[in-house]
């Protein structure tokens, strides 16, 4: 399969099932949101060593978010249950209720709750105070620039992580220049997000290493250093590769981000570097969610 010279490689992206809420983060204005929003997901990439997947989706407006006030819609996935759940408390807590005027709400409305201020209250010293509305329990915090305003829980849904391709290009600059086009055309996708920094990932790694102690290292495969040594999974035109990781409320949102970042990165072409898209799995051994990377492409030139 050709896209504009751009080779489609017959192959799948495997991902995973995990848990992911949305959380929404508000502030006096949106610098303040994104301040909060923005330090919510820090050192949020990758469950391998972050414990969870975290990323802004987008901004809100005040007349999307519960106190009308302007704001980011945060997405994060972790593995369990549990993992999620401790995440999401330890950093609200630590970056939200820190943050001047920054409150924050459940921006899920169906699926099993989690704490979100249930414990966090106990920080007021026994001054806290909460109220019901429509339903939902928010609690009222004394801070030292007035209140911190959380809700009790938000809800917790069934996911999907590690959705991703590989874009294989003639120059790093080529690679990066496609990344770009792509993440700006996947932002525009809802219920997603790409947790990464810029939403780009250089060091994508397989499962296992020949050290005992590191359960992922290097994707020896598609690094040019070691084109020469390994059995390398390079075209020859190829001499820089790059990876888009997406996680999803649904796979059928994942599926929609990669059909946008695909067709944005196609829509270069060869001219401007591309040489071909493929995709990380693991035989189909490790995660029940496939995504043939010619499928999803055929979808998108039928719509």
């Amino acid at each position: 399969m050709i896209r504009n010279g751009v080779e489609i490689q017959d192959t799948f992206a495997e991902a995973f099932g995990m848990r992911g809420t949305r959380l929404i983060v508000t502030g006096d204005n949106l610098k303040w949101a994104y301040h909060g929003a923005t330090a919510l997901t820090g050192f949020a990439t990758s469950v391998i060593a972050c414990g969870v997947e975290a990323g802004i989706e987008r901004k809100l407006e005040p007349g999307e978010t519960p106190d009308g006030r302007p704001g980011a819609s945060v997405l994060m996935f972790a593995t369990s249950s549990k993992e999620l759940g401790a995440q999401v408390e330890r950093r609200v807590g630590q970056t939200i209720l820190t943050c001047p005027t920054a409150s924050c709400f459940a921006g899920l409305a169906e699926g099993d709750a989690i704490p979100l201020g249930k414990n966090l209250r106990y920080f007021g010293d026994g001054w806290q105070s909460s109220k019901v509305v429509d339903g939902r329990r928010f609690w009222r915090v004394p801070v030292m620039d007035g209140e911190f305003v959380c809700e009790e829980t938000t809800r917790m849904v069934r996911a999907v992580g590690g959705g991703n391709f590989l874009i294989l290009t003639v120059a790093p600059a080529d690679a990066l220049a496609a990344a770009e086009a792509a993440i700006e055309a996947m932002r525009k996708v809802p219920n997603v997000i790409m947790p990464f920094p810029g939403g780009v990932v250089r060091s994508g790694s397989k499962v296992g290493s020949r050290y005992k102690t590191l359960p992922a290292s290097t994707n020896d495969a598609f690094c040019p250093t070691l084109r020469g040594v390994v059995n390398s999974e390079l075209p020859a035109a190829a001499g820089c590769c790059l990876e888009i990781v997406i996680d999803g409320l649904t796979a059928a949102d994942v599926r929609a981000a990669m059909r946008a970042g695909m067709d944005a990165v196609c829509r270069r072409g060869r001219d401007q570097g591309v040489v071909a898209l493929s995709a990380g799995n693991y035989g189909g051994k490790l995660g029940q969610f496939h995504f043939p990377l010619r499928e999803i492409m055929s979808e998108g030139a039928a719509q």
